[in-house]
């Protein structure tokens, strides 16, 4: 591959190397290089670059400022990639505005109205699509499908929107939102382009409330993905760790535990009281010894919302709120009798009455390992080689072509409401790493909020909507493909049902 200095970026309508007049000048044998974000480009050397209009020249300053990205022309051969990769690269600036309004007007779980309208605006802009907003009886849900006319698999992306309260898109809903959108249109483009047109249906869910609000599971029980017959949901989330397919959350429920006692002076005649505060602090304690004897993946929170009224009173009224999480659903419905037996405990001892308030229950994410190997396959393809630095290390690294070892990458204790879709239908769930701030700091942390917001982390995002794209278009083509993904998820399924010792 040529030195950036000796070839600069003049279109982007060709893929090999061919001659191309530009101007009033002679034909001129230019190079076809391939970007792994503006995606093959046509180049030309410098001595004899022509004249170029200024927005032409801000295209150029852009395609330099990543010019750490470029990497040798890659072949393509792989499916339908060289056709993804020229759709995505031609929308990227269209999508850019999009991620941008997102990021950078952060909206809590269910009240994403900038989100909402930002998306199912964008959407009813493009071809084929029908958008239909405030779905399922969710204000900020929203669809968008594309059907080919034709029977055939039917594939969906979700759409996640929402942020964190007090430090923004620090999990990156912005970049979900664009993978998602750059992946479900240039799969439709691509339909919609071969003659006779490829068959099957393309969703896109907006999905609302993930950090804690249990969207999806919303949209689970109103029948949306049922109602739209689909057979399979792909996404995406950023984080700072090692690029990977098979990304597996923990399983997670959470809940307000109150105490009521009886009040009494706390010095002149105590044992006429019923401390609910010593209560609470004793089941505390007790999930302190527990957590001793817990499995790895096990994993128990809590914090005191209130502790009492005043230090002369016997505290009539304690609460907490927490959660516990597991490997598997299995896991966590045997640790979670524990927990409640901590709980149970405080009272015995105390005479306080218990009252425990369920308040959001995850199931934990089963990936499917048919869909991983496909999008490894596209995603292995379109990351840049790295001179003297270990290819399998992050940021922007190659998925191991062993599934385990790509598993054991992709574990997070983190858990999502994608987790129950998994246990719905097949499943993926992929990881991709940004650049994180100084601090490295992953999710859940301004300083990932920051990193989330720049273009670096857009162009990131795009390399995932191309590999996601892949994924989709070889379960709409490959015969057998779809009933393997099936097979599969119904293995894992039944694998997820055997109780742990």
């Amino acid at each position: 591959m040529a030195e950036d200095s000796d070839y600069v970026f003049i279109s982007r309508d060709e893929f090999q190397p061919v001659s191309a007049t530009v101007g009033n000048n002679k034909a001129l044998k230019v190079k076809a290089q391939h970007h792994p974000h503006l995606g093959p480009e046509i180049v030309q050397k410098r001595s004899d670059k022509p004249q170029i209009s200024r927005s032409k020249k801000l295209r150029l300053e852009q395609a330099n400022k990543l010019k750490a990205y470029s990497v040798p022309i890659a072949p393509y051969n792989i499916g339908f990639l060289k056709e993804i990769s020229c759709y995505v690269d031609g929308i990227a600036e269209s999508l850019w505005p999009v991620n941008e309004k997102i990021h950078d007007n952060p909206e809590l779980g269910f009240k994403e109205y900038i989100a909402h309208e930002t998306l199912t605006n964008f959407m009813q802009t493009q071809v084929g699509w029908v958008v239909k907003s405030s779905v399922y009886g969710l204000e900020t849900a929203w669809t968008a499908e594309y059907d080919s006319g034709r029977p055939g698999p039917v594939i969906s992306f979700n759409v996640e929107m929402d942020a964190l309260i007090g430090i923004g898109h620090s999990c990156g809903h912005n970049l979900i939102a664009t993978a998602s959108l750059g992946a479900a249109l240039a799969t439709a483009s691509i339909m919609r382009s071969h003659q006779p047109n490829i068959p099957g249906k393309i969703i896109l869910f907006g999905t609302p409330a993930e950090e804690g609000g249990g969207g999806k599971i919303k949209l689970i029980n109103a029948g949306a993905y049922r109602d739209h017959a689909v057979d399979l949901s792909l996404m995406s989330h950023p984080g700072s760790t090692a690029d990977c397919a098979l990304m597996r959350t923990t399983a997670y429920t959470s809940f307000r535990v109150e105490y009521f006692g009886e009040e009494a002076h706390a010095a002149a005649n105590p044992w006429l009281g019923i401390n609910a505060l010593d209560a609470l602090i004793t089941a505390y304690n007790a999930l302190s010894v527990l957590r001793q004897q817990t499995m790895p993946g096990d994993i128990i929170q809590g914090h005191i919302t209130h502790g009492g009224a005043a230090p002369n009173i016997i505290h009539a009224y304690a609460a907490g709120v927490f959660a516990v999480r597991a490997d598997t659903l299995a896991r966590l419905t045997q640790l979670k009798v524990k927990v409640d037996a901590c709980f149970e405990a405080g009272a015995v001892a105390t005479g306080a009455r218990l009252v425990v308030t369920p308040l959001q229950e995850y199931a934990n994410h089963v990936p499917n390992r048919v869909l991983a190997r496909s999008y490894t396959r596209y995603w292995n393809e379109l990351v840049p080689e790295k001179d003297g630095e270990d290819a399998y290390e992050p940021p922007t690294s190659k998925i191991p072509l062993d599934q385990d070892v790509d598993q054991m990458r992709g574990v997070t204790r983190a858990s999502t409401d994608q987790g129950n879709v998994s246990y719905e239908m097949p499943s993926l769930h992929v990881g991709f790493s940004i650049v994180p701030g100084p601090q490295g700091q992953g999710p859940h942390n301004p300083e990932f909020a920051e990193a989330a917001g720049k273009r670096d982390a857009f162009y990131r995002c795009l390399r995932v909507s191309k590999a996601l794209a892949g994924t989709a278009l070889d379960v709409l083509t490959q015969r057998g493909l779809l009933k393997q993904v099936k097979d599969a998820w119904k293995a894992d399924m039944a694998q997820s049902e055997k109780t742990e010792v």
